[in-house]
This record gives C-alpha cells, structure tokens and sequence, in this order.
C-alpha cells in the first residue's frame, strides 16, 4: 500500500509539472532574485534550538511568576574588590535639587549605593524610608547613603513630598539620585533594559572607592538594613585588622579568626 501511494504521489507529481514546465524551470527565477526568510524563521539564527512546540499554561500561577523573569544588563557587571564606576547625577535631599558625584566622597567616606526600580511603587518605600530611619547609625560609621533610580528628579521630589501614610517617603535623611539617562543603572550591571528599570542592587564602596560588597535582589523582594549595617561593620573591622577575618554572622564584639590553618583553630575552639 505504501509503495503503491508513493507511486501514485509521484505520476501526479509528473502530471502537474508536464502541465506547466515553465513554473517550474530554473530559469523562471532571476539569478539576481532574493530569497526572503521571515524573522520568525529561528532555524537560521539558532540551529541547535528545538522547534518542537512547547505546551503553553494559562493559568493564573504561570502568568503571575513571568514577572520575576527578567533580562539584565548583558555587560558585565562591576566586581567586588574593583573600583566604583564614577558618576555625576542631579539628586532631590532636602527638598531641594542638587548634584552628586560618587568620586566627592573617596578618602572622606564609606557609601551605601542602593538602587530601587521606581518611585510611587511598594516594596521601594520599605526600604528607602527604613534607610533613612536608621541613617544616624550609618553615620557614626563614617557612611553616606544614596538612593537612586531611572526617575527624574520631579518624581523623586512629589515622593518626597508625599505622607508615608499615603505612600509616600517624607523627608529623608540622604539624597535620591535621578538616574533618568539609565547610565548608572547600566554601569552597574543592573538595568533592565525592556523595561527601563533598575533591579534592586546594593553596593558598600569604601574611602578608597572600591566596592566591597553587593547583593542583587529581584524585584519583589526587599532588602535588609540590619544586613547591611553587619556586612559594613566587618568590612571595617578587617580593614582596621587585615590580619583577622570575619565569620558567618560576625557582629561588633564577636570573636574574629585568623586566617591561619593553625591558629584559626583558637576560633573553633572557642565556639
């Protein structure tokens, strides 16, 4: 049966070509004629891609965890131990604009640089406004705090502007940086670029302007100032004592350890 339709499929074959030869001839087709393959056609760009189709979920869970799916700067982000990228950006502190530039602090202070995704939002106001809140204890360790995100200085403003009991920041106690040009946000390595946003980074840079710490969070979740105020403080003692290090959950008065096989055996000793 196979054979026979296989027979059968190619005298048709024949029969339509003999019809009309010119259809089908070579030389019906220019040799200076292109041969257009729509963008869709992912074979060309991505042979090693499956084309089996992927079965697609509607349901209400499947839609909800697309948010979390983002695509970040594709450059490489700045590493810990390398120097800061240097910026200069319009800020509102104080109800006032002003400018800030990162390379006025380096030999003078520590800097907490924070990024948020967008003004008027609600995890974003948990954080700056806890920031501020606890600003007085950044300051006695010789540390400024800056907030910045892709917003523009006019937003940062009416936010500030705005109760926290409608949603808003009050007065705080550090300058917000308006990132509208996304440049920050970029050398960073933390821009979303499709959506024109920051993701929730956080970088502790020292006097000499060298990052030493940072953690990315995704969008829907918030950041920790007790953290942060922690991996500070270590990051300043083993600079006041480069020859100790700092263990898991080392706070200020914790026994430190010696970066020797044996004389770190004191620590394990005393635990």
């Amino acid at each position: 049966m196979a054979c026979s339709a296989a027979s059968a499929a190619a005298t048709a074959t024949a029969a339509l070509i003999s019809s009309n030869p010119k259809a089908f001839s070579s030389s019906s087709i220019s040799p200076s004629q292109n041969l257009t393959i729509p963008r869709s056609f992912s074979g060309l760009r991505n042979p090693l891609q499956s084309q089996v189709p992927r079965p697609v979920s509607l349901s209400r869970r499947s839609r909800s965890r697309k948010s979390f799916v983002v695509k970040a700067s594709v450059e490489i982000p700045p590493l810990v131990g390398n120097t800061a990228p240097d910026f200069a950006a319009e800020a509102v502190f104080d109800q006032e604009f002003i400018n800030v530039k990162l390379s006025d602090y380096i030999g003078k202070k520590y800097v907490i640089l924070f990024f948020y995704p967008l003004d008027f939002t609600f995890v974003c106001p948990t954080e700056i406004t806890a920031f501020s809140d606890r600003y007085a204890e950044f300051e006695k360790l010789n540390t400024e705090i800056l907030g910045v995100s892709t917003d523009s200085v006019f937003s940062h403003l009416a936010w500030v502007q705005t109760d926290r009991k409608s949603g808003g920041l009050g007065d705080l106690k550090y300058p917000l940086i308006a990132d509208i040009t996304k440049s920050i946000s970029k050398s960073y390595g933390i821009l979303i670029p499709d959506q024109g946003i920051a993701l929730r980074g956080l970088f502790i840079i020292d006097k000499e302007g060298v990052i030493q710490h940072s953690t990315i969070n995704n969008l829907a979740i918030g950041r920790s100032v007790d953290e942060t105020l922690r991996t500070l403080q270590a990051l300043q003692y083993v600079q006041e004592n480069p020859d100790e290090v700092c263990p898991a959950g080392w706070k200020p008065g914790d026994k430190s350890m010696k970066p020797d096989p044996k004389l770190s055996k004191e620590y394990f000793a005393a635990i």
